[in-house]
């Protein structure tokens, strides 16, 4: 028998690999530009980035966050990537572990860092992330919360519709749109992975970030009150809450 030592390792190893890949597609995906080739390259010199230079973390750290050939700053934000998709990995290794539940719980999270990130950078969330995501949480969901097809197909139904209605209802009151249908998307993606509770959860837990982080931001003076914000992020910081904590988020938001 393997040990769980073993396999956490394992876990946390693969997701730093993941996280480093992870880096690549926020960067390359909105731009249209393949996730694989050519190969990294310092945004700077534009000098091909060696292997040795590429391992996560730890080169980041053992060249002190600069360039080997031309020692511009590498920033913070790749290794920080690489670290949280690992502990991500290691959390559903921890969560589900040696199982295919961990394996669909570490890919789900994978999508969501995507997502996150590149929200956070372009305020856009891309159909050819979230559209296939909502297909492998169909074709996954024996091994997560929604637990079958036909859960995850209401999942992914009722999360877009709730958030349909959400934009219409705003839009009727305030004559502005409040969100866009990437996030409709996102949601359904996320009700085709956790199920119509998981993805009432997430938009809830998504909704009480988002307000929190927002007042935080406009009362230290960096954020306007009618400023965006984007609600990818926190959608995504909801689903790994609710994946990683489910019985406990289902008790407290939906009921038992």
């Amino acid at each position: 028998m393997i040990s769980p030592v073993l396999i956490d390792a394992y876990a946390l190893a693969v997701g730093l690999v993941v996280g480093s890949y992870l880096n690549v597609v926020a960067y390359r995906l909105p731009r249209g530009l393949s996730t694989v080739r050519p190969r990294s390259r310092c945004p700077w010199c534009a000098g091909s980035i060696r292997a040795r230079d590429n391992i996560p973390v730890v080169s980041w750290v053992a060249l002190h966050g600069r360039c080997r050939r031309c020692a511009a700053p590498i920033s913070w934000r790749y290794p920080t990537v690489e670290a949280a998709t690992g502990l991500l990995f290691l959390a559903c290794a921890l969560r589900f572990g040696a199982s295919p539940q961990a394996a669909t719980g570490a890919l789900f999270c994978a999508l969501l860092t995507a997502l996150a990130l590149i929200d956070l950078d372009h305020y856009l969330l891309p159909d050819r992330l979230t559209l296939p995501g909502v297909a492998a949480g169909v074709v996954l969901s024996p091994w997560l919360p929604a637990s079958g097809p036909l859960e995850s197909l209401t999942g992914a139904v009722i999360g877009a519709g709730i958030l349909i209605l959400v934009i219409n209802v705003w839009y009727w009151l305030r004559g502005e749109e409040g969100m866009g249908l990437g996030d409709v998307n996102m949601l359904a993606m996320i009700g085709a992975f956790l199920g119509w509770r998981g993805a009432l959860q997430t938009l809830m837990v998504g909704a009480v970030l988002g307000a929190v982080t927002g007042l935080a931001l406009v009362a230290t003076g960096r954020l306007q009150l009618r400023s965006r914000l984007p609600f990818g992020l926190f959608l995504a910081a909801g689903g790994v809450v609710v994946l990683l904590l489910g019985d406990l988020t289902r008790g407290l938001f939906v009921g038992p």
